[in-house]
């Protein structure tokens, strides 16, 4: 199996980008938000002896600079960088798979560039805007937004995550995300992608209204997924209504919200077979 990583600069509009490249076939790149590349350490392995595999790190998380701080990272500014790292490694259509915010990424990316991807799976895009009690759950974001300001990460994310559960707020604060399964207390590392989170990523991830009708046109391949241990959780609620919304059927990825982490084998086993068309 191919082991070798190969690390890249990519000087774009206002920021640097990290991105790592792995393995050969056909070009496959993972993307996450505000997850940087490292969050899928553990599935790309398993993914580059049959595909090149492509990595990165967001504007100003991980690796990767940004000119201006205070910056956010919107869909769309995310999907061009996309773009033009994918357009660095090959010239062909790509397979994509985003993750979480990454997904609504993926989604701007093939408005945006319908051509550029062969396929497109979005797991679990937080996508609050297509659901039918979206202004309680702007309100959410906006409280938790508020709550950042004025209080910090720890009480933040603790309203962060009843918000993604969908349970009442116990009281314990969480921590920032790191790669799923870590359990360790956070770094400094996570600590920064924290605060690029809740500053610059939710408000314009959350606030994103995908082109229904664009998706509907293009001639990407799009596959909705979901994880089959998160039924009831916010992410997984959005998902469903996309692609209801999409007019097609939701896949069932093993595990949960970050199921390439916590089930790498069969995560991976999954999304080979969607790719290469024996699941839909």
């Amino acid at each position: 199996m191919p082991d070798t990583v190969v690390s890249h600069t990519l000087e774009v509009p206002g920021a640097r980008i990290h991105y790592e490249v792995s393995g050969s076939g056909p070009v496959l790149m993972l993307i996450g938000l505000p997850m940087d590349s490292t969050g899928f350490a553990q599935v790309v392995p398993l993914l580059a002896g049959r595909h090149t595999v492509v990595t990165y790190d967001p504007r100003g998380l991980g690796r990767s600079t940004i000119d201006d701080p205070e910056q956010d990272n919107t869909p769309q500014q995310c999907a061009d960088d996309v773009h033009r790292v994918l357009a660095a490694v090959t010239g062909e259509p790509a397979d994509v798979v985003g993750s979480s915010g990454g997904a609504i990424t993926g989604l701007a990316l093939v408005t945006a560039h319908p051509g550029q991807v062969r396929t497109l799976v979005a797991h679990e895009p937080p996508l609050i805007e297509l659901l039918p009690d979206r202004a309680e759950r702007r309100a959410e974001v906006d409280d938790i937004y508020r709550t950042f300001r004025a209080q910090g990460q720890g009480p933040a994310f603790a309203k962060f995550m009843a918000h993604v559960s969908g349970k009442p707020l116990t009281g314990q604060p969480a921590p920032p995300p790191g790669p799923p399964s870590q359990q360790a207390p956070p770094s400094a590392e996570q600590l920064a992608m924290g605060e690029r989170m809740l500053a610059h990523c939710m408000l314009p991830t959350t606030r994103y209204q995908p082109d229904l009708d664009a998706l509907r046109a293009t001639p990407t391949r799009i596959v909705v997924g979901v994880g089959k241990a998160t039924p009831g959780i916010l992410p997984y609620r959005t998902a469903v209504t996309l692609a209801g919304r999409l007019g097609i059927e939701a896949d069932d990825f093993p595990g949960g919200h970050g199921g390439f982490a916590e089930e790498p084998g069969p995560w991976a086993e999954t999304l080979d077979a969607i790719l290469s068309g024996q699941r839909s």
